[in-house]
């Protein structure tokens, strides 16, 4: 299997991202036949556990996206989890610094690279036998998030760090660590502003600036703006926007009957 998001950022384009917080196999199946380039598993704030992203993963399987996970902490145990359970990505929340952004990547990376252990039991589906280990260190993209005072302050180290494929940034904790409401599609100065010295630097580093979004319009303009990985809504998001729609469409239409 080929990292659909990867093979997308070398030919110049951004991918669309999905996000799951729903632990079931069926809904994940659902959206990825949505046309998203690749599905992220949310092991932070969702209600997702390591089996449901399992089945998660075996349900996306058979359609063309690219599975990733933003795992619960910088922890090594659970990210080399979801890497042997067959993740192609790993957003990483809440990295701060240099150190915190190089221990996430040798967590990701199989030696001489990083201190990733080998047993890839699920992971060796996505290849030929044997063949897995060989292109996992090239084929796992590391993003670290941009989400705290902190880590703006120490966005050139972090972005420096080698092994980084890309970085994404938590609009809502970001905006947070600043004394500012805790909203996804952000139009403050000060934010703007960091956005624009994150694209440059991601520019600068050729590695590839990701971004949560509140819904399509706000994926359209940070795509312009020049970001590579938009997420939209995650999947219970999406369901009850569409049946908040639908119900009050219905009564609009219905006039008194209702």
């Amino acid at each position: 299997m080929t990292n659909k998001v990867k093979e997308l950022w070398g030919s110049g384009k951004a991918a669309i991202n999905a996000w799951l917080a729903i632990p079931s196999g069926y809904s994940a199946e659902v959206m990825a036949q949505c046309g998203f380039d690749s599905v992220t598993v949310d092991l932070q704030h969702g209600v997702q556990d390591y089996l449901s992203m399992v089945q998660c993963f075996q349900a996306i399987s058979a359609h063309p996206v690219t599975p990733m996970v933003r795992v619960p902490w910088n922890e090594p145990g659970i990210i080399g989890k979801v890497l042997d359970a067959g993740a192609y990505g790993v957003i990483c929340p809440m990295i701060n610094t240099k150190a915190e952004a190089e221990a996430f990547v040798a967590a990701c990376k199989y030696p001489p690279r990083g201190t990733r252990s080998n047993g890839p039991i699920r992971a060796g589906l996505y290849g030929e036998a044997g063949a897995y280990q060989q292109i996992a260190n090239a084929e796992v993209l590391c993003i670290p998030m941009i989400e705290t005072r902190t880590a703006v302050t120490n966005m050139e180290e972090i972005l420096d760090v080698e092994g980084i494929a890309g970085v994404y940034v938590g609009p809502s904790d970001l905006g947070f660590s600043y004394g500012l409401p805790p909203v996804l599609d952000r139009d403050e100065p000060e934010m703007l502003k960091i956005y624009d010295k994150l694209l440059k630097e991601c520019d600068r580093q050729k590695i590839y600036p990701g971004i949560h979004c509140s819904g399509s319009a706000g994926a359209a303009r940070n795509i312009k703006m020049g970001f590579k990985l938009a997420t939209l809504p995650h999947d219970s998001a999406l369901m009850a926007q569409f049946a908040t729609m639908s119900i009050a469409e219905t009564r609009r239409e219905s006039g008194d009957l209702l």
